[in-house]
């Protein structure tokens, strides 16, 4: 079963390597890259120090896109989450500053879901300050997919034709987050909102984590339903870090899961990093993808076509 990819916390190739030369041509658009302002990446880091993994690249907005830029990736997404009422317009601000600075950076909007006035927050975002989709994240807004707050953001991310990139997996729950995140995001769940809300797109990410196969299932029954990789293809998550350390074999079943994963599904997945907040080298899931075999035609939906078609931008792809 072993295949030419790269798992492990340690494994990966310098820091300063440069695409795969077999993206050459191709338009790499980073789906799921994190971008907030100085106060809030602070606490974040805070976060991971304490409760999750030691985070490789502590880059500030910016330096974190330029990075990626500088390496040959063609795009990339600035997403951020509002945890409580009230930080939602500055952070869709700082987004929509950021793009203008860097014109490759595709800002997302967000909002704290049911706060007053969250449709208004929303259109603003996603009119006049020119984001391009919307991030919720179930795990630290402690909301399921299909609760009722998220109406607000599935109707505006439909009337304005953008993506919802939705963390409406299992994995990774924390005893740290104030709610069961296990509990609460279940592919039931899932497709409960994707049924109410048939006109929005919506992407999951990290493969569905824990529950890919159930998550993948749904692929069938929503069209408007895409994943992105984003950590998935790494050979890091959604497993036990004790387990990738003890027991390597499982860790390379879930790439080939992973991997056959992609292959059925070339046009509904989206390449994603995760990119600043991960533990290994950044061209990690991008070289893990290159040994996937796809054809060069999947190759490039997966690794910015299908992102550049969601988000209605131009491009080669």
């Amino acid at each position: 079963m072993a295949g030419p990819w790269c798992h492990g916390v340690s494994s990966g190739v310098t820091d300063a390597a440069r695409l795969p030369d077999v993206f050459e041509g191709v338009e790499v658009v980073d789906f799921h890259v994190h971008a907030f302002p100085p106060r809030v990446t602070s606490a974040v880091w805070r976060w991971f120090d304490r409760h999750g993994w030691p985070i490789r690249y502590k880059l500030g907005a910016l330096d974190g896109v330029r990075f990626l830029l500088d390496r040959g990736v063609s795009r990339v997404t600035a997403l951020h989450y509002a945890h409580v009422p009230g930080m939602a317009r500055g952070l869709n601000r700082f987004a929509a500053d950021l793009a203008r600075e860097e014109p490759r950076v595709i800002p997302f909007a967000t909002v704290c879901p049911g706060e007053d006035g969250a449709r208004a927050i929303l259109d603003e975002a996603l009119g006049p300050l020119g984001c391009r989709g919307v991030k919720i994240h179930c795990h630290v807004q402690c909301v399921a997919p299909d609760d009722v707050r998220l109406r607000d953001v599935y109707d505006a991310a439909g009337a304005h034709g953008v993506p919802v990139l939705i963390h409406a997996g299992d994995s990774p729950a924390s005893p740290a987050y104030r709610c069961d995140a296990t509990a609460m995001c279940t592919p039931e769940a899932l497709d409960r909102a994707l049924v109410r809300h048939p006109q929005t797109t919506v992407v999951v990410p990290h493969l569905g984590a824990s529950r890919m196969e159930e998550v993948e299932a749904l692929l069938a029954r929503h069209e408007n339903l895409h994943l992105d990789t984003t950590m998935a293809i790494a050979g890091f998550f959604p497993l036990d870090a004790a387990l990738r350390e003890t027991d390597p074999a499982r860790a390379e079943a879930w790439l080939h899961a992973a991997a056959d994963v992609v292959r059925r599904h070339p046009r509904r997945i989206l390449f994603g990093t995760d990119f600043p907040n991960i533990p290994y080298a950044w061209d990690r899931e991008i070289r893990n993808l290159a040994a996937f075999g796809l054809s060069r035609e999947d190759l490039a939906a997966v690794a910015g076509g299908n992102a550049a078609r969601l988000l209605g931008l131009g491009g080669r792809t």
